[in-house]
Protein backbone atom coordinates (compact mmCIF):
# COMPACT_ATOMS: atom_id res chain seq x y z
CA UNK A 1 0.00 0.00 0.00
CA UNK A 2 1.55 3.38 -0.96
CA UNK A 3 2.04 6.05 1.81
CA UNK A 4 -1.14 8.16 -0.30
CA UNK A 5 -3.42 5.72 0.59
CA UNK A 6 -2.81 5.63 4.38
CA UNK A 7 -4.60 7.31 6.85
CA UNK A 8 -3.00 10.26 7.95
CA UNK A 9 -2.53 8.32 11.99
CA UNK A 10 -0.40 5.16 10.10
CA UNK A 11 1.47 8.08 8.03
CA UNK A 12 2.31 9.65 10.92
CA UNK A 13 3.39 6.55 12.99
CA UNK A 14 5.31 5.07 9.72
CA UNK A 15 7.09 8.63 10.07
CA UNK A 16 8.45 7.48 13.54
CA UNK A 17 9.03 3.65 12.14
CA UNK A 18 11.20 5.05 9.24
CA UNK A 19 13.28 6.94 11.28
CA UNK A 20 16.65 5.29 12.43
CA UNK A 21 18.12 8.27 13.75
CA UNK A 22 17.93 9.50 17.41
CA UNK A 23 16.42 12.94 15.52
CA UNK A 24 14.30 14.22 12.69
CA UNK A 25 14.05 17.71 10.99
CA UNK A 26 11.17 19.60 10.68
CA UNK A 27 11.70 19.34 7.43
CA UNK A 28 12.27 15.61 6.74
CA UNK A 29 9.10 15.59 8.99
CA UNK A 30 7.25 17.03 5.68
CA UNK A 31 9.05 15.44 3.47
CA UNK A 32 7.98 11.78 4.79
CA UNK A 33 3.63 13.39 4.40
CA UNK A 34 4.34 13.88 1.00
CA UNK A 35 0.68 15.43 -0.18
CA UNK A 36 -0.61 15.01 3.06
CA UNK A 37 1.93 18.09 4.21
CA UNK A 38 -0.36 21.20 3.56
CA UNK A 39 -3.42 19.57 5.01
CA UNK A 40 -1.43 18.71 8.32
CA UNK A 41 -0.07 22.27 8.47
CA UNK A 42 -2.64 23.69 8.08
CA UNK A 43 -4.45 22.08 10.71
CA UNK A 44 -1.84 22.62 13.51
CA UNK A 45 -1.92 26.61 12.20
CA UNK A 46 -5.09 26.72 12.13
CA UNK A 47 -6.19 24.85 15.76
CA UNK A 48 -4.83 27.87 18.29
CA UNK A 49 -7.62 30.35 16.62
CA UNK A 50 -9.97 27.42 17.25
CA UNK A 51 -9.79 27.47 20.78
CA UNK A 52 -12.71 30.26 22.14
CA UNK A 53 -10.66 31.46 24.95
CA UNK A 54 -9.83 35.56 25.98
CA UNK A 55 -6.25 36.35 24.17
CA UNK A 56 -4.43 38.86 24.24
CA UNK A 57 -4.57 41.62 21.06
CA UNK A 58 -2.44 40.32 18.53
CA UNK A 59 -2.80 36.59 19.20
CA UNK A 60 -4.96 35.83 16.07
CA UNK A 61 -3.40 38.23 14.33
CA UNK A 62 0.13 36.48 14.61
CA UNK A 63 -1.45 32.82 13.76
CA UNK A 64 -2.82 33.89 10.97
CA UNK A 65 0.92 34.60 9.08
CA UNK A 66 1.74 30.72 8.52
CA UNK A 67 -2.06 30.40 7.56
CA UNK A 68 -1.31 33.17 4.77
CA UNK A 69 1.91 31.55 3.70
CA UNK A 70 0.05 28.07 3.01
CA UNK A 71 -2.89 29.35 2.12
CA UNK A 72 -1.62 31.11 -1.06
CA UNK A 73 0.99 28.59 -1.80
CA UNK A 74 -1.97 26.08 -2.36
CA UNK A 75 -3.17 28.60 -4.46
CA UNK A 76 -0.16 28.65 -6.38
CA UNK A 77 -0.95 25.23 -6.57
CA UNK A 78 2.45 24.32 -5.13
CA UNK A 79 3.26 20.09 -4.75
CA UNK A 80 4.17 20.29 -0.79
CA UNK A 81 4.56 23.17 1.46
CA UNK A 82 7.58 25.45 1.77
CA UNK A 83 9.22 26.59 4.96
CA UNK A 84 11.88 29.27 5.88
CA UNK A 85 15.07 27.19 6.13
CA UNK A 86 15.86 27.76 9.53
CA UNK A 87 12.25 25.88 10.70
CA UNK A 88 12.86 23.18 8.10
CA UNK A 89 16.53 22.96 9.67
CA UNK A 90 15.22 22.41 13.51
CA UNK A 91 15.21 19.41 15.06
CA UNK A 92 13.56 17.14 17.15
CA UNK A 93 14.09 13.75 19.32
CA UNK A 94 12.99 10.58 18.43
CA UNK A 95 11.58 10.07 21.67
CA UNK A 96 9.65 13.51 21.68
CA UNK A 97 7.99 12.30 18.27
CA UNK A 98 6.74 9.19 19.04
CA UNK A 99 4.98 10.83 22.51
CA UNK A 100 3.71 13.67 20.52
CA UNK A 101 2.33 10.99 17.83
CA UNK A 102 0.80 8.52 20.53
CA UNK A 103 -1.29 11.50 21.99
CA UNK A 104 -2.17 12.80 18.25
CA UNK A 105 -3.24 9.12 17.03
CA UNK A 106 -5.95 8.42 19.50
CA UNK A 107 -8.25 11.39 18.69
CA UNK A 108 -6.98 11.12 15.44
CA UNK A 109 -8.32 7.71 14.85
CA UNK A 110 -11.93 9.19 16.24
CA UNK A 111 -12.39 11.92 13.60
CA UNK A 112 -10.96 9.57 10.84
CA UNK A 113 -14.08 6.85 11.88
CA UNK A 114 -16.17 9.38 10.43
CA UNK A 115 -14.60 10.48 7.61
CA UNK A 116 -13.78 8.90 4.60
CA UNK A 117 -12.93 9.57 0.40
CA UNK A 118 -16.04 11.22 -0.77
CA UNK A 119 -16.38 13.51 -4.12
CA UNK A 120 -13.00 11.76 -5.22
CA UNK A 121 -13.39 12.99 -8.65
CA UNK A 122 -11.77 15.78 -7.82
CA UNK A 123 -8.74 15.84 -7.29
CA UNK A 124 -6.29 16.32 -4.53
CA UNK A 125 -4.91 18.97 -6.30
CA UNK A 126 -7.89 20.56 -7.10
CA UNK A 127 -8.98 20.56 -3.93
CA UNK A 128 -5.93 22.10 -2.58
CA UNK A 129 -6.39 24.75 -4.93
CA UNK A 130 -9.90 25.64 -3.72
CA UNK A 131 -8.95 25.18 -0.50
CA UNK A 132 -6.33 28.15 -0.62
CA UNK A 133 -8.51 30.42 -1.76
CA UNK A 134 -11.18 30.10 0.76
CA UNK A 135 -8.37 29.80 3.69
CA UNK A 136 -6.80 32.83 2.13
CA UNK A 137 -10.33 34.45 2.47
CA UNK A 138 -10.54 33.23 5.62
CA UNK A 139 -7.39 34.48 7.30
CA UNK A 140 -8.43 37.57 6.38
CA UNK A 141 -11.09 38.28 8.91
CA UNK A 142 -9.03 35.80 11.57
CA UNK A 143 -5.63 38.65 11.03
CA UNK A 144 -8.39 41.31 12.44
CA UNK A 145 -8.12 42.19 15.95
CA UNK A 146 -11.79 42.46 16.41
CA UNK A 147 -13.34 39.68 19.34
CA UNK A 148 -16.13 37.17 17.98
CA UNK A 149 -14.95 36.95 14.37
CA UNK A 150 -11.91 34.43 14.30
CA UNK A 151 -12.69 31.28 15.90
CA UNK A 152 -15.51 30.20 13.28
CA UNK A 153 -13.38 30.89 9.86
CA UNK A 154 -11.00 28.51 11.73
CA UNK A 155 -12.93 26.33 12.28
CA UNK A 156 -13.84 26.55 8.59
CA UNK A 157 -9.72 26.31 8.03
CA UNK A 158 -9.37 23.05 10.15
CA UNK A 159 -12.50 21.29 8.93
CA UNK A 160 -11.63 21.74 5.55
CA UNK A 161 -7.70 20.33 6.40
CA UNK A 162 -9.54 17.67 8.01
CA UNK A 163 -11.27 16.42 4.56
CA UNK A 164 -8.03 17.50 2.59
CA UNK A 165 -6.09 15.14 4.86
CA UNK A 166 -9.11 12.58 4.34
CA UNK A 167 -9.30 12.78 1.00
CA UNK A 168 -13.10 13.74 1.82
CA UNK A 169 -14.82 16.18 -0.62
CA UNK A 170 -17.74 16.42 1.59
CA UNK A 171 -15.93 17.24 5.09
CA UNK A 172 -14.48 20.07 3.03
CA UNK A 173 -17.29 21.66 1.71
CA UNK A 174 -18.69 21.97 5.42
CA UNK A 175 -15.72 23.15 6.42
CA UNK A 176 -16.45 26.00 3.41
CA UNK A 177 -19.80 26.88 5.02
CA UNK A 178 -18.63 27.24 8.52
CA UNK A 179 -15.83 29.27 7.25
CA UNK A 180 -18.18 31.19 5.09
CA UNK A 181 -20.30 31.85 7.88
CA UNK A 182 -17.59 33.08 9.82
CA UNK A 183 -16.70 35.90 7.33
CA UNK A 184 -20.83 36.76 6.98
CA UNK A 185 -20.08 36.74 11.30
CA UNK A 186 -17.18 39.72 10.55
CA UNK A 187 -19.37 41.73 8.17
CA UNK A 188 -22.05 42.14 10.45
CA UNK A 189 -19.93 43.00 13.78
CA UNK A 190 -17.50 45.53 10.97
CA UNK A 191 -21.29 46.94 10.06
CA UNK A 192 -21.98 47.38 13.71
CA UNK A 193 -18.47 48.92 14.27
CA UNK A 194 -19.07 51.03 11.07
CA UNK A 195 -22.58 52.51 12.48
CA UNK A 196 -20.88 53.06 15.86
CA UNK A 197 -22.41 49.99 17.90
CA UNK A 198 -20.05 48.74 20.46
CA UNK A 199 -18.71 45.75 20.58
CA UNK A 200 -18.17 43.63 23.35
CA UNK A 201 -14.18 42.58 24.24
CA UNK A 202 -12.57 39.58 25.89
CA UNK A 203 -9.16 40.92 25.48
Amino acid sequence: MENKERTTSELLQLVVIQNTSEKMSVGEIKNSLRERGFGILLAIAALPICLPIPAPPGYTTFFSIPLFIFSIQMMWGMKSPWLPGWISKKEISKKSLEKLIEKATTWLRKIESYLHPRLTYISVRAWERIIGIFAFIFTISIALPIPLVNVPPGWGILIMSLGLLNKDGLTIIVGMIVGTIGIGITLIILTLIWMGVSVPSFY
